[in-house]
């Protein structure tokens, strides 16, 4: 049964193997836990690709309540290397993620983590549940399709050199382009959510929205255009600007429907692209999906593909 509001809830409990120990994260375990992610992707990947920002950013999300809804495992403090060695949290009882670091992998911690993120979403109200996966990863795609998950869409990462400065074409008739200004992002809010809402499961409220874009300390207004026609915006992209990043973020990027077609997607991208050249970013990155249909666009600007992953899901059943 769903939890009921204000219900004094305790955390799920996994069954871990020894010595392993379990506890719900904190905010001030980003550091730490982003030290995990980067561990994951430097074996897999050969590079760190996640920020710091974003870490903390999901243990901010509203409606994720860490003490029930993430779990950190950590090794005896004589074991040697890091202490946080793997971790899971589940938001709504629709999405989750998992992680374990590649020297404690084979011990039985994911399948552990795996059980932990299916029964708090049951215990959330969840009936789906679905967690990213790695192409590359092969253990971790060969665990979920044991467990009944079968993919439903795929993430791309892509990215562009720009060792010159971009020549960026005019906008369309009628259309003018400027940066991202205070007080815009209610209506920047409004059309990428309106964009993303015939793929997204949920229209995020601006609040959650605005935590993971405009209020991140990375969000650069200046590489960030929108573009208007007859006084509404019409285009909008969202970029970060990561510390220590040779490289610019495209964070979100929408067009209004009655607008696409016209090439203003394009001209946006490449205001970003100019605005991170002079900047000193010597290229930039931005994740697609299968749903979007947006591939062939960011191709035709010379994007591509750097890393792909797939969104695992399946139906929850009763325990």
């Amino acid at each position: 049964m769903p939890e009921a509001p204000g219900g004094a809830a305790r955390p799920l409990v996994p069954r871990l193997p020894a010595p392993y120990r379990a506890r719900p994260a904190t905010r001030a375990d980003a550091d730490a836990i982003h030290g995990l992610v980067a561990a994951c992707e430097r074996d897999l990947l050969g590079r760190a690709e996640t920020g710091p920002e974003a870490v903390a950013a999901r243990l901010a999300l509203p409606g994720l309540d860490p003490e029930l809804d993430t779990l950190l495992v950590h090794a005896p403090p004589s074991a040697p290397g890091p202490r946080l060695v793997a971790r899971a949290w589940v938001h709504a009882g629709r999405r989750s993620e998992v992680d374990v670091h590649p020297a404690h992998r084979g011990r039985g911690l994911g399948t552990a983590l795996l059980d932990w993120t299916e029964a708090r979403a049951r215990r959330a109200g969840g009936v789906r549940l679905a967690q990213p996966a790695e192409d590359g990863d092969t253990a971790a795609v060969a665990l979920l399709r044991s467990r009944g998950y079968a993919p439903f869409v795929t993430q791309w990462l892509l990215g562009i050199e720009v060792p010159d400065e971009p020549q960026v074409p005019d906008p369309p008739a009628g259309v003018t382009v400027r940066p991202f200004h205070a007080g815009d992002g209610q209506a920047a809010h409004r059309l990428v959510e309106d964009a993303f809402q015939s793929w997204q499961r949920r229209r995020l409220p601006y609040p959650e929205w605005a935590r993971l874009t405009v209020e991140q300390a990375a969000f650069a207004p200046a590489m960030s255009p929108v573009a208007f026609a007859g006084g509404e915006m019409v285009g909008a992209l969202v970029a970060l600007d990561v510390p220590g990043s040779a490289e610019g973020y495209v964070d979100r990027l929408a067009v209004r429907a009655d607008h696409r077609g016209r090439g203003i997607a394009g001209v946006l991208l490449r205001e970003a692209f100019r605005a991170f050249h002079r900047r000193g970013r010597r290229g930039c990155t931005l994740w697609t999906h299968s749903a979007t249909g947006a591939l062939s666009l960011y191709e035709h600007l010379g994007m591509r593909v750097r890393r792909s992953c797939s969104v695992y899901a399946r139906t929850l059943t009763e325990s």
